[in-house]
């Protein structure tokens, strides 16, 4: 068993110069493919449960496929809920044998904030489990806008919630499908200035990848969340497999041709992290 918590594998991200993807999970098949991706790359991976997914399968099935995934390979998998906005949805997760909780109170006053993601902290450190939180709201293409984090709001965030990781906003952006953004530097700089706990990107699809890389193996982010690109690579292929065919119905044989391209995409991801070789 490789099941590890999301501090287990931050801290040696931190120490070594590299980040872990949290990739994105919408299904087995993707999961499944991300931790071959992994297991080939020789490298940590987080997998992640967010909204979406959890929409769509019920909290037990999902711990239960990622914790079997966990168990097929020899490299470091977290079990992670990502954006749980409930303390409820929380002790679920934690009951479905999660190895990682973020609790996202990024909306809500600084001192609401810190409360409620405390009480998840305390949750998550009283069962041996990691805790992530958000200060500053990372908005979303086509949606909301981002509040960027202020930095001294963070090392507060950071001494009082007790988080093990933290995540910032920093011209990040959730669903966006191109590369031509780009990070605030100077403020991740300031962030890091004023706090010791790792730093994490949601919405690391947008950023470049030479960015993406140079901040891995540069800065206190230990931890970048990839999901559209990866949306992007499956639905490619599955448009591909079904189009290639339009008398086929087997879903299972239409499957089956996403997770190469999916694995694909996924080593890249791992590699542009610096994560390669690291398990």
């Amino acid at each position: 068993m490789t099941l590890k918590t999301l501090a287990e594998v931050l801290q040696p991200a931190i120490r070594d110069g590299y980040a872990v993807p949290g990739l994105v999970c919408l299904g087995w098949e993707d999961m499944r493919a991300y931790v071959m991706a992994a297991a080939a790359e020789r490298a940590p991976v987080i997998l992640q449960a967010g909204p979406s997914c959890r929409a769509h399968t019920p909290l037990p099935v999902l711990g239960a496929m990622m914790r079997h995934l966990a168990a097929s390979v020899d490299v470091p998998v977290v079990v992670h809920l990502d954006h749980g906005y409930t303390y409820d949805e929380c002790r679920a997760a934690l009951d479905a044998g999660f190895t990682s909780l973020m609790y996202d109170g990024s909306r809500k006053p600084l001192a609401q904030n810190i409360d409620e993601t405390a009480r998840i902290a305390e949750l998550a450190h009283a069962a041996g489990i990691s805790c992530e939180g958000e200060i500053g709201f990372v908005g979303y293409a086509g949606g909301e806008n981002s509040a960027g984090t202020d930095p001294a709001e963070a090392a507060i965030f950071a001494r009082d919630s007790g988080v093990d990781a933290m995540a910032i906003s920093v011209g990040n952006v959730h669903l966006q499908t191109d590369h031509e953004g780009g990070l605030d530097e100077p403020r991740i700089r300031a962030i890091e200035a004023l706090s010791d706990v790792p730093l994490v990107i949601h919405g690391g699809s947008g950023v470049p990848y030479a960015q993406r890389l140079a901040l891995a193996t540069g800065s206190r982010i230990a931890k970048f969340n990839i999901g559209t690109e990866l949306r992007v690579a499956f639905g490619t292929a599955l448009r591909d497999a079904v189009n290639a065919d339009p008398a086929r119905f087997d879903r299972v044989s239409i499957l089956k041709e996403t997770h190469d391209p999916v694995m694909t995409a996924a080593r890249a991801v791992i590699r542009g992290l610096g994560a390669s070789g690291r398990a």
